[in-house]
């Protein structure tokens, strides 16, 4: 139970309230006014017997700063291909909130935040998306996860309460037969040599444009008409059948492999299985030349995948070929599939009962 001791000393009268609990370690505070301290006993015993008392002391000991710093040392490092994203992202939530102990992070702080972001205007003067300030969330939300399960600095995160923004459905962007044969003829005719195999790639298999410039012949098999992508986006590793003319001039190109380097396609001179090819500059010039507009070199991802649809792939089997996880991307491309199927109900039909 809470007592209330009055003292009167040199700097006037205190008053002291202590609890005493079975079980519990004894609490103490002291005020200026009697009121104040027979406010805090009530409070404090409320909360210990509902048992969040001890859990606020605890993440009263921690600010979002020290919590974000000790991330960015520890965790960081484990995601190489995150963290020169997140980490801007975290530094932002440091600037915001870095001051705050991790008891005052509420979720009513966390949604005046995103307010804000939503708010924040881009290098192109636009507001930012919901989907870059749902990375901004989730960059966040992690570095609470963690400070729950793995430092026991909190009992609970406060991301729970938070919402996310609505995003916008993935762009789908394909080349038609006449920019994919425009495409391929400019690749053919440009001043990297390997441009060509590296499209033709991209569209056969759906694999993203890292994937394929860290390939290495360790991780292809002519005998199994097949590609082992190590490297990928989501950390799997998953095999993509080669067939065509990507399975002929890959197998091409393997009889002139460098030996210095495992890669498939190694820059120039360089040595080592981190240096591949740079194709930028080749790249775009090939978009030049075959004069298609609005288009990057990952949508040649969704060109093969669109493909796969008109030709009547299934969801699953999409996003077997992409390395989804779900169905859930892979169902950007349903649309196309139920069009080409109604367009083959048409032509059949016209042929049969006439117009």
């Amino acid at each position: 139970m809470a007592s209330i001791t009055k003292y009167d000393g040199a700097k006037g009268i205190t008053y002291k309230a202590t609890i005493r609990m079975k079980g519990y370690p004894t609490q103490t505070a002291t005020f200026k006014r009697k009121t104040d301290a027979d406010r805090w006993a009530k409070e404090v015993e409320t909360a210990i017997h509902h048992g969040k008392h001890f859990e606020t002391i605890k993440a009263k000991k921690h600010t979002a700063a020290e919590l974000i710093d000790k991330y960015i040392k520890e965790e960081l490092p484990k995601k190489p291909k995150t963290a020169e994203g997140q980490k801007p992202q975290l530094e932002w939530w440091k600037n915001e909130i870095g001051v705050r102990t991790l008891a005052d992070v509420t979720p009513e702080l966390i949604d005046e935040c995103k307010k804000k972001l939503l708010e924040q205007k881009t290098y192109k003067g636009t507001n930012m998306s919901g989907s870059t300030v749902n990375r901004y969330l989730a960059a966040l939300s992690h570095v609470f996860t963690r400070a729950v399960k793995t430092w026991r600095w909190i009992d609970k995160t406060p991301f729970t309460q938070i919402e996310k923004e609505t995003e916008p459905k993935g762009r789908v962007r394909y080349l038609s037969d006449d920019e994919r044969n425009r495409l391929l003829d400019a690749c053919k005719s440009s001043d990297n040599k390997h441009l060509y195999l590296i499209v033709l790639l991209a569209i056969a298999t759906g694999a993203r444009k890292n994937e394929i410039m860290g390939l290495s012949w360790e991780n292809v098999s002519f005998d199994l008409k097949r590609i082992i992508l190590i490297d990928t986006k989501n950390g799997d590793t998953r095999a993509v059948p080669l067939a065509g003319e990507a399975f002929k001039l890959l197998k091409e190109h393997s009889k002139v492999r460098r030996i210095d380097t495992p890669l498939v396609f190694p820059r120039p001179g360089a040595k080592g299985k981190e240096e591949s090819m740079a194709i930028r500059r080749a790249w775009d010039n090939a978009i030049v030349t075959a004069k298609i507009d609005n288009f990057r070199f990952h949508d040649l991802r969704h060109s093969c995948a669109s493909y796969l649809a008109m030709n009547g792939a299934s969801m699953a089997e999409i996003a077997a070929v992409l390395g989804h996880r779900t169905l859930e991307m892979a169902k950007r491309y349903a649309h196309i599939s139920e069009q080409h199927t109604l367009s083959v109900i048409e032509k059949m039909n016209q042929k049969i009962f006439g117009a």
